[in-house]
């Protein structure tokens, strides 16, 4: 009880005093197994957070407790991890591990603008971070622009600013002011007329151009609207040379990659994929392509891609109303077998204790309706056999004691007249 006590104190502190500080929050759940998972991931964080004299204040709440303060940052699911800034919440969505929870702090509660003053400390940023953004010119519309993405998207990559002095030689600048997105060791310049609104160019350039995809780095290609291809190994250096010589036709529409195994790709599409292949995965529909072809070298594979684009290639999945039918079948089924193979004990128990019961039902009620009509059977045969009795005891009743004599019936009068008649 001493124990809720304080911890009450110090939520009610921290709810008065957060702004005032920088706060990276784990939102939690007891019952919540991923939240037990990340238990121990986050007290390295917060060690090493204090070791390094970071001023980012590390703290974990129980958002079942304190029901109010996580709905006031829109805490949703469990666990939940949020860096807050004075009235700003950050939502983290990146891998639960630690290097990328803290590198994730330490961005986001530095300056949303980073100035790069000279061009030692541009090479000292262009060695440490595989995708950058810089800004080179003055004040202007477009810094502004610039600016409102940097906000929005700060959580998922560096911003910078710089004046054209600093810039690398081998950079060519057309006009300015100009934004800048230096990876894959080259650069490329934003083009408001081709490339349209300028956060959602920086949401698509921030990822390489060849990734190694996972179910985080998934999750956050989803949001940009490309399709994506996945490749085993067997693909790798094809795909990578269609990212690498047409960039310029293809990044718009798609994000290359491979994915190490078939488990997670399998689930995704609710089938069994070969390895090695290649599917091309449409996000804003569900919908995936699969080779029609034998890929033999990078011509092969841009004709393919083409007719993905021209409607050429026949599309499975979707979002349909039988997808969505068979996604719940497939979740269930998918569930049942993961139980089974992890504690098979456990299965039987979950599944055979309530078959079980429901058997038991079922008979209760089979021989419940057996027995009734076996009574209502033998209602109505002891009825019957009682009317057929009743006149054999008449008729006992008629029958002379066995005492009597034989007595001779007389006719009347009357009945000899009669005969005479006859």
């Amino acid at each position: 009880n001493m124990q809720r006590f304080v911890f009450s104190f110090l939520c009610f502190r921290f709810k008065d005093n957060r702004k005032d500080d920088i706060w990276l929050v784990d939102f939690y759940a007891p019952w919540c197994g991923h939240c037990k998972k990340l238990e121990p991931i986050w007290n390295e964080v917060g060690l090493e957070m204090k070791s390094i004299g970071s001023p980012v204040k590390v703290g974990k709440m129980d958002a079942t407790s304190y029901s109010s303060i996580a709905s006031e940052f829109g805490v949703r699911g469990y666990p939940t991890i949020k860096l807050l800034k004075g009235d700003l919440a950050y939502n983290y969505r990146g891998p639960r591990t630690k290097d990328d929870i803290i590198e994730f702090a330490h961005r986001v509660s530095g300056a949303l603008i980073r100035p790069l003053p000279s061009q030692q400390m541009f090479e000292h940023v262009q060695k440490r971070h595989r995708v950058f953004f810089v800004y080179i010119g003055g004040e202007s519309p477009l810094k502004e622009k610039y600016i409102d993405a940097a906000s929005e998207l700060i959580v998922y990559t560096y911003f910078f600013s710089a004046s054209e002095e600093v810039v690398p030689e081998y950079v060519t600048l057309k006009e300015m002011p100009a934004v800048l997105v230096f990876k894959d060791e080259t650069y490329f310049i934003y083009d408001e007329y081709e490339d349209g609104d300028l956060s959602s160019w920086i949401n698509r350039e921030r990822f390489q151009n060849y990734l190694t995809v996972d179910g985080f780095l998934l999750y956050e290609l989803g949001d940009t609207g490309n399709k994506r291809i996945y490749t085993t190994l067997h693909h790798s250096s094809i795909i990578q040379e269609v990212a690498r010589d047409y960039r310029d036709q293809f990044h718009r529409d798609f994000q290359f990659g491979h994915m190490d195994g078939n488990d997670y790709i399998n689930t995704l599409l609710m089938d069994e994929l070969k390895v090695p292949t290649v599917v091309v995965l449409n996000t804003s529909n569900q919908q995936y392509f699969l080779l029609d072809r034998q890929i033999k070298n990078a011509e092969d594979m841009v004709q393919f891609i083409n007719n993905i684009l021209d409607g050429t290639v026949e599309a499975q999945g979707g979002d349909s109303i039988l997808q969505r039918l068979k996604r719940i079948v497939f979740d269930a089924k998918s569930t049942i077998v993961s139980i089974f193979k992890s504690s098979p004990l456990m299965g039987c128990f979950l599944f055979g204790l309530p078959l079980g019961v429901v058997s038991i039902m079922c008979y209760g009620i089979y021989t419940a309706d057996t027995d009734g009509g076996y009574i209502e059977e033998r209602y109505e045969v002891s009825k019957s056999e009682i009317e057929s009795q009743e006149p054999t005891e008449e008729s006992k009743e008629q029958e002379p004691r066995s005492g009597d004599a034989l007595v001779p019936t007389v006719q009347g009068p009357k009945d000899v007249l009669e005969k005479k008649k006859d």
